[in-house]
């Protein structure tokens, strides 16, 4: 078993208001949000995860949420030149920021570059004001615009628009114009991908209706066509990329790399090739359990067993169109390939995954049905 790369995982959790769609660890801020308290809980909480960290660099790192954007830029200039003091960057280190149009004020994504920041994720979700109050979002059309027209400004790196497509009463033709519309604004990346209703969010105790089956499979593949005629490759399942701009720190999750993860609720998948063990954790969920002085930031932990490391790999693994090495699976599982070809025989007979020799590739075919062959790996 070898060190896969390491990336940090930093939860900010408070929004303006809980969208209905939402099902990530997200609470409406009241108040002021306590910035210097949080960032200093942040740092505490890292320094609790430095064993893990292995004499290893800092891959890349992702603020999530939440709305991160509502945090200044000072406070991330105080936690990222503390981070780097603290475990150090690799020289082209991917630092992303998610940013929500209506948090976004005028030279605040040039305030974030100047704190260390050097891409911004903005949830766009979609670009027609009716759409974007469906899913109550508290931007509109304009601010969306304007955000992504702020980015180009900024001197980033990269940046992401967050799209969505089978929205509510949402058509064929309406899905392609808000994708054209968020094609037109030039950005690096696109994250485009089809609302799900979740368990325990408003929309799933209201849903609203939602298109037939066949216009999504419609949206999908006119979507997909219409990427790739504009130059964006598709790289993972809803990651659509220019050239030399995949996310990297998405790429890493996908890899089996490791990821130490701070703030609330922040999951984290860290190595231990020494011991021949793999764990998992969990922080503290709520934020004022996470800031309670007498609690610990860690809610749990667990081991992946060497029997469930097959299925974690490919589930991750298999989201992306390019090769899986077989050598990565030795490195980063600590298992023999013979191990698992009666797990893969199913979908290698379907025509899901094919057998490159020193890789394995997925086809149309396999991430047509991705659930269907990662359902014939249990």
């Amino acid at each position: 078993m070898k060190l896969p790369p390491l990336s940090l995982y930093i939860h900010v959790p408070w929004c303006v208001q809980k969208c209905p769609y939402c099902d990530f660890n997200s609470h409406g801020k009241k108040g002021d949000i306590p910035e210097a308290e949080y960032v200093q809980h942040l740092l505490d909480d890292l320094k609790q995860d430095l064993q893990y960290v292995q004499g290893r660099k800092l891959h890349s790192i992702f603020v999530g949420g939440g709305t991160p954007s509502l945090l200044s830029a000072d406070a991330y200039k105080r936690l990222l030149d503390e981070i780097d003091f603290l475990i150090g960057f690799e020289q082209d280190i991917e630092i992303t920021l998610e940013a929500n149009p209506g948090t976004v004020e005028k030279d605040r994504f040039k305030h974030y570059v100047e704190a260390g920041i050097n891409r911004i994720s903005i949830g766009v979700q979609s670009m027609q004001s009716d759409k974007l109050k469906a899913l109550g979002r508290i931007h509109d059309e304009q601010e969306a615009v304007n955000a992504a027209l702020e980015a180009h400004l900024a001197g980033l790196n990269s940046f992401n628009l967050d799209l969505m497509h089978g929205l509510p009463d949402q058509s064929l033709d309406d899905a392609l114009g808000d994708l054209s519309a968020a094609i037109a604004l030039n950005p690096p990346h696109l994250s485009w991908y089809q609302l799900t209703i979740e368990p325990n969010t408003q929309f799933a105790s209201k849903p609203p209706k939602l298109p037939e089956d066949d216009i999504l499979w419609d949206i999908q593949e006119h979507g997909q066509a219409l990427l790739a005629e504009q130059g964006y490759e598709q790289y993972e399942i809803s990651g659509y990329a220019k050239k030399g701009f995949q996310c990297r720190h998405n790429l890493n999750y996908w890899r089996f790399g490791d990821y130490l993860g701070i703030g609330c609720g922040a999951h984290g998948k860290i190595t231990l090739p020494q011991q021949n063990r793999i764990i998992r954790t969990a922080k503290i969920k709520h934020p004022r359990g996470y800031m309670d002085l007498t609690k610990p930031y860690l809610d749990s932990m667990w081991e992946v067993t060497e029997e469930e490391r097959p299925f974690e790999f490919f589930m991750n693994r298999f989201r992306l169109q390019e090769p899986c090495p077989k050598q990565e699976f030795i490195d980063f599982t600590g298992l023999k390939v013979e191990t698992i070809n009666t797990m893969l025989q199913n979908g290698l007979d379907k025509q899901l995954i094919e057998d490159l020799g020193h890789s394995w590739l997925v086809t149309n075919k396999g991430h047509r049905y991705l659930n269907d062959l990662l359902e014939s790996m249990v």
